[in-house]
């Protein structure tokens, strides 16, 4: 599928209009619902394929961010063959007590998977918790980019973010 046409049908199925509240606390009129293209899973397929070249080549683990990062990075992790981690927001305080679960973290090459960037905060909360335990973190890919400021608030944290669209890619295929 062109990423034209992919583009279209994130747009179609995800894409309300309204008032919204944002994690961020920002209010939107218009919000993309991730969970719409990540329950499809024919759409889901095709926005995995198309991620795959954006994945850094000496990436060794797919981070997928809870909620909506984790069933991109498990398609992303089926279409590429490298293996995932689940990242939680806060470390579980029973069992294990990991933040990270599946694939190891320590001493490795880590890509965060996110679905929806805005202002990019539980990114760079997450990426400074993985760095804490050890992984290595410098590139976030994620499946839309907002345009609010999340962008420059990686890049603040030495963070580079590669999104497959973002929301003016979504609006121009309209």
């Amino acid at each position: 599928m062109e990423a034209a046409e992919l583009a279209r049908r994130i747009y179609d199925v995800a894409h309300l209009d309204g008032t919204f509240v944002l994690r961020s606390g920002r209010v939107a009129d218009t919000y993309f619902d991730k969970y719409q293209f990540e329950s499809d899973p024919e759409l889901l397929r095709e926005v995995a394929g198309v991620l795959v070249p954006l994945v850094p080549k000496d990436t060794d683990v797919l981070a997928g961010l809870e909620l909506g990062g984790v069933p991109v990075a498990t398609a992303l992790s089926l279409a590429s063959g490298l293996p995932a981690a689940f990242v939680r927001k806060a470390a579980k305080e029973y069992g294990t007590a990991r933040l990270a679960e599946g694939a190891p973290i320590e001493g490795r090459r880590v890509l965060v998977v996110e679905d929806v960037v805005t202002s990019g905060g539980q990114i760079v909360a997450s990426v400074a918790d993985l760095r804490a335990r050890g992984a290595i973190v410098d590139v976030a890919l994620c499946v839309l980019d907002r345009e609010e400021d999340g962008a420059d608030r990686l890049a603040a944290a030495d963070i580079e973010l590669r999104p497959l669209f973002t929301r003016s890619d979504l609006e121009a295929h309209l």
